[in-house]
C-alpha cells in the first residue's frame, strides 16, 4: 500500500509545481526602472505575483495570454497626489464631500494601480475615509493625513491652526501604518510658519515624510527657507511648477533659470512633485526648468472634479506633457512608478521583480501622423491657455491589479473574460 500512496503523493506535488500561470504577457516592451529592464520581454503572473520576466516564456496552459506586441509593459502607475475622500456632505469640499472622486472610476483606465490621497482626511475623520473609500476600492489607496484634524473641508477649517495637532496626527499615522504614508499641509493662507512646523513635527513623530502645498501668502513665504531650514531629506514639495502671485516659484521669471537653492534642495533630498491640479502647473515654469535639466522627482495629478475636466485630465496626459517637454519615456515611467514608491516608503511597489505583487500597466504610445489635413502633433495646454505640441501621447491598453485583469481597452487578452479565477 505504501508504493501507490507515494506515487499518488509525487503526482500531486508535480501538479502543484506545474500549476499554470494565470496571465502571461507576451512580446511587450518592458520598462522596469528599478531592475534596469528596457526591452522586449515576456511577463508571467501566478497567484497575484510576478513569477517570471524573461525573453521567452511558454504560455501553454496559461489561463489568459495577453498579446502586448507593439505595446509598453510597465509597473502599475503610482499617483501620489489625488483627492478621493468623496461623499455627500456638500459643504465639505474634499473631505467626505463632492469635489473628490471615487478611485476606481479613474485609476485603472489610466494604468494606475496605487494612489495616495493627499490630505483629504485628518486624524478626526481618517477612519471614516478608510471605511468608505480605502476598504471598498480595488485600487490600492494610501493616505497623507492632513495636519488639520478635520481634513480638507475648505474655508475657515483649513485655516484653523488650533486644529493642527502634531501628536494626534502622528498617533493616527502610527495606528494605521499600512495605509498612512505621510502628513500633508495644504491651503493655509498667511505669512506663518506654524502650519509647516506642525506638519514636520507630526512627520518626525510618526517617522513619515511630509508633503507641502504652500497655500498662499502676501508677502510670499520663502521657499529657500522652507527647503533648507524646515524640510528634511525625503519631504515632498508638491505643485513644484506652479506660478501664482501668492507663492514663490522655483524658476526666476526674470532670468528663466531655476533658482540655485532649488538645485541644492533637490540634491539635499527634497522630493519635487508635480501635483498638477487645476491652477498649480504652468508651462512658463516647467518648460525652462526641463530644458535646463531640472526634472521632477515624481509625476502626479492632484486629480479632483475640477482638474480632471480642465488642462490636467489624467495621469497619462500629464506624463505625455512631460515627454513633449523633453523627458524620455523611461524617465517619465520612473517618475510615475519606482520614484513615487520610494518617496512614500513603499519599496515593495513600483516594479516587476519576481515575487512582487502583480500590478502592471500596458501602455500604447501613439505617434503623431503627418498628413495633409493635420499637423501630425498632439496639442497640450495649461490653465493659462499656453499650448505646446508633442509627437507622442500615452494611452492605457490594459491594467492588471494583484494579478487580475481589471481593465482591457481593446480585448487584447485571450480569453478576454475569465469566469472563474483559480484557487490560490
Amino acid at each position: 500500500m505504501k508504493l501507490p500512496f507515494l506515487l499518488f503523493f509525487a503526482l500531486c506535488c508535480t501538479l502543484c509545481i506545474a500549476q499554470p500561470y494565470t496571465v502571461v504577457i507576451k512580446g511587450g516592451h518592458v520598462i522596469d526602472p528599478k531592475n534596469n529592464i528596457n526591452g522586449i520581454m515576456d511577463v508571467a503572473i501566478a497567484d497575484g505575483k510576478i513569477v517570471q520576466v524573461a525573453k521567452s516564456i511558454d504560455a501553454k496552459g496559461a489561463i489568459q495570454v495577453v498579446d502586448a506586441k507593439g505595446l509598453y509593459v510597465t509597473p502599475g502607475l503610482i499617483d501620489m497626489h489625488t483627492h478621493v475622500f468623496f461623499g455627500t456632505n456638500l459643504d465639505q469640499t474634499y473631505s467626505n464631500g463632492p469635489n473628490a472622486l471615487p478611485p476606481d472610476a479613474f485609476t485603472f483606465r489610466n494604468g494606475v494601480t496605487t494612489i495616495v490621497d493627499a490630505g483629504c482626511s485628518g486624524w478626526r475623520d481618517f477612519e471614516t475615509f478608510k471605511k468608505q473609500t480605502i476598504d471598498l476600492s480595488q485600487t490600492r489607496v494610501l493616505s497623507l493625513l492632513n495636519i488639520v484634524g478635520s481634513g480638507m473641508r475648505g474655508g475657515k477649517f483649513e485655516q484653523n491652526v488650533d486644529d493642527m495637532d502634531a501628536q494626534q496626527t502622528a498617533d493616527m499615522a502610527r495606528k494605521y501604518p499600512e495605509f498612512v504614508v505621510g502628513v500633508k499641509l495644504a491651503h493655509f493662507n498667511g505669512y506663518d510658519w506654524t502650519p509647516t512646523n506642525r506638519a514636520v513635527e507630526a512627520g518626525k513623530l510618526a517617522n513619515v515624510p511630509v508633503m507641502i502645498d504652500f497655500g498662499g501668502s502676501t508677502p510670499t513665504l520663502s521657499i529657500e527657507e522652507l527647503f533648507l531650514k524646515h524640510l528634511r531629506p525625503g519631504d515632498i514639495f508638491t505643485h513644484c511648477f506652479g506660478q501664482l502671485k501668492t507663492r514663490e516659484p522655483i524658476l526666476d521669471v526674470t532670468t528663466n533659470k531655476v533658482k540655485p537653492f532649488v538645485w541644492e534642495a533637490q540634491k539635499k533630498g527634497i522630493i519635487f512633485d508635480v501635483g498638477y491640479g487645476g491652477i498649480s502647473f504652468a508651462f512658463s515654469q516647467a518648460i525652462p526648468a526641463i530644458k535646463s535639466g531640472f526634472y521632477p522627482n515624481t509625476i502626479s495629478t492632484d486629480i479632483h472634479t475640477g482638474s480632471m475636466n480642465n488642462a490636467m485630465k489624467d495621469m497619462l496626459n500629464v506624463m505625455s506633457k512631460f515627454m513633449a517637454m523633453g523627458m524620455t519615456l523611461p524617465s517619465v515611467i520612473k517618475a510615475s512608478t519606482w520614484s513615487p514608491a520610494q518617496a512614500i516608503k513603499r519599496p515593495e511597489l513600483g516594479h516587476l521583480s519576481v515575487g512582487s505583487v502583480a500590478d502592471v500597466a500596458i501602455l500604447k504610445l501613439h505617434e503623431g501622423k503627418f498628413e495633409v489635413r493635420d499637423t501630425g502633433y498632439f496639442g497640450f495646454f495649461d490653465y493659462t491657455g499656453h499650448k505646446i505640441e508633442g509627437k507622442q501621447k500615452l494611452e492605457c491598453e490594459m491594467t492588471i491589479r494583484k494579478g487580475k485583469i481589471v481593465y482591457d481597452l481593446n480585448g487584447i487578452a485571450n480569453p478576454v473574460v475569465v469566469t472563474q479565477q483559480p484557487r490560490s
